[in-house]
């Protein structure tokens, strides 16, 4: 388990969600991840900063490159908020909250979006078009309704299960209804 095999999975798992999805421009994806899961440790016991590191830049790379927000949940001791770019918070008039993600809170891959984005900011939730959920994190409620779980080619990040989800639009109507 090296960076160049992390990267490579993030990106293949990223890029079959985004197409599975069919996500456009502009489309948020939320990253939940468990670095001690990663490390065949414990959720929450055993934080790895420098998976973080890897993880946090393979996501944003892959978002700058696509076009798409990303968005980093946090643990439970920051309540799973969301590390995420000021301007995309702005402009969907998010609740900020304060506080700035530490490994031991707010998580390692938090932590590392935190330096790693030009103006970070955390916000209290949001409602993600797609995301990837690395260790059992529980991503599913910064997902938009109904979401969808995935699973590509790629089922695990080192050690850690991965799940991905995305949202589609709620059916409505009953049985007579028509969908395309």
């Amino acid at each position: 388990m090296d960076q160049t095999q992390i990267s490579a999975q993030i990106h293949q798992a990223l890029a079959e969600l985004s197409e599975a999805a069919r996500l456009e421009k502009g489309a948020w994806i939320v990253t939940g991840c468990s670095t001690s899961e990663i490390a065949g440790g414990r959720i929450g016991k055993a934080s790895v900063p420098e998976i973080g590191e890897w993880v946090a830049r393979a996501v944003i790379d892959f978002c700058e490159e696509h076009g798409f927000v990303p968005l980093f949940q946090c643990c439970e001791h920051l309540n799973r908020a969301l590390v995420m770019p000021l301007q995309a918070a702005k402009e969907r008039d998010l609740i900020r909250v304060s506080a700035v993600p530490q490994p031991k809170a707010g998580g390692s891959v938090p932590a590392a979006a935190w330096r790693m984005l030009r103006e970070p900011c955390l916000v209290l939730q949001a409602r993600a078009d797609a995301g990837i959920d690395i260790g059992d994190t529980l991503i599913g409620m910064h997902i938009r309704p109904v979401a969808v779980p995935f699973r590509g080619e790629v089922r695990q990040i080192g050690y850690a299960n991965l799940v991905c989800a995305f949202s589609r639009l709620p059916y409505i109507g009953g049985e007579r209804a028509v969908y395309r």
